[in-house]
């Protein structure tokens, strides 16, 4: 296991070899911007679908402070239904293929559990996989991303999607993500690849309770132990609507809320819809948390 740097955020700082410099995860969480192009996803579906279109969305997102652009092309969202590999490709390659050529320094991850349009999308620009299955749809999936050396993420999920959310039950919710969790770190190990370019994920909303979800993120740091960095994926999503009473385009500010609280809690990346608004808002809780302001010039 890689021992963790020192970090003034109360975060251990686990090496993380994602694009030619790796990235820093002793400072403000880091932010994973989505980019959706599909036509069914929860909050936006159906907006970026034109490539031309979804390619300025993610410079756009790049401009507002993301650290990386994730481009998926299957929705994942409660009941939702998988897609062929083809129609997935057809949508995620062209925009991973413009948008590396626009900003050939962005970093760019795909969502997605198939190895057939991970290897494409990699060879389309990607550099970082993010598999919500945690290796356990596609079998070849961790050969494959130790073959190409890429970047991992390694995420809980409760069954699949379209049945993820009959009846979860856990014995212990934040214990048995962990456990699940170690177990598809140590598969990937095994298959070579490299430690320093997994980051791991508890996988909110993905066959959890309303209860399952606020476990989790108020002992995001209990994952800590695994060695690895931790992404939460919170923003929009119904926990929140469940707490607010209202609908994934309304959900800004409590979205906000989950994000920081993330952050308190031990989260090292953030996968997020608001950019902006987002790096803002973290930008104010981290310099509250450290008594000191950041040399911005302003005051």
């Amino acid at each position: 296991m890689t021992a963790p740097q020192q970090s003034g955020t109360g975060r251990p700082a686990f090496p993380l070899a994602w694009g030619p410099g790796g990235l820093d995860t002793g400072g403000r969480p880091l932010v994973m911007a989505v980019l959706n192009v599909t036509p069914d996803s929860f909050y936006d579906g159906g907006r970026w679908v034109d490539p031309a279109a979804a390619v300025e969305r993610g410079l756009q997102m790049l401009d507002d402070g993301a650290d990386m652009v994730d481009v998926g092309g299957e929705s994942t969202r409660p009941g939702s239904h998988p897609v062929d590999s083809s129609e997935e490709l057809e949508r995620v390659v062209p925009v991973i293929e413009a948008l590396h050529r626009r900003a050939p320094e962005a970093l760019i991850s795909v969502d997605t559990n198939k190895a057939e349009v991970a290897d494409a999308a990699l060879d389309a620009g990607a550099a970082v996989i993010n598999d919500i299955s945690g290796l356990t749809f596609d079998p070849s999936m961790a050969a494959l991303a130790a073959r190409r050396d890429a970047g991992l993420v390694l995420m809980h999920i409760r069954r699949r999607p379209a049945e993820m959310q009959r009846d979860p039950a856990y014995a212990d919710v934040v214990e048995d993500v962990a456990a699940f969790l170690t177990d598809a770190l140590s598969r990937a190990l095994a298959a070579g690849v490299d430690e320093e370019r997994i980051a791991l994920d508890p996988g909110i909303g993905f066959g959890k309770t309303l209860e399952h979800n606020l476990a989790l993120i108020n002992r995001l740091d209990r994952l800590h132990r695994l060695g690895r960095p931790v992404l939460a994926g919170l923003s929009r999503k119904s926990f929140i609507g469940a707490l607010l009473g209202n609908e994934p385009g309304a959900r800004l500010a409590g979205s906000l809320g989950a994000a920081v609280a993330a952050a308190v809690h031990g989260a090292h990346l953030l996968r997020v819809h608001d950019v902006k608004e987002t790096v803002e808002a973290l930008k104010v809780a981290e310099a509250i948390a450290a008594g000191t302001a950041p040399d911005s010039g302003e005051r």
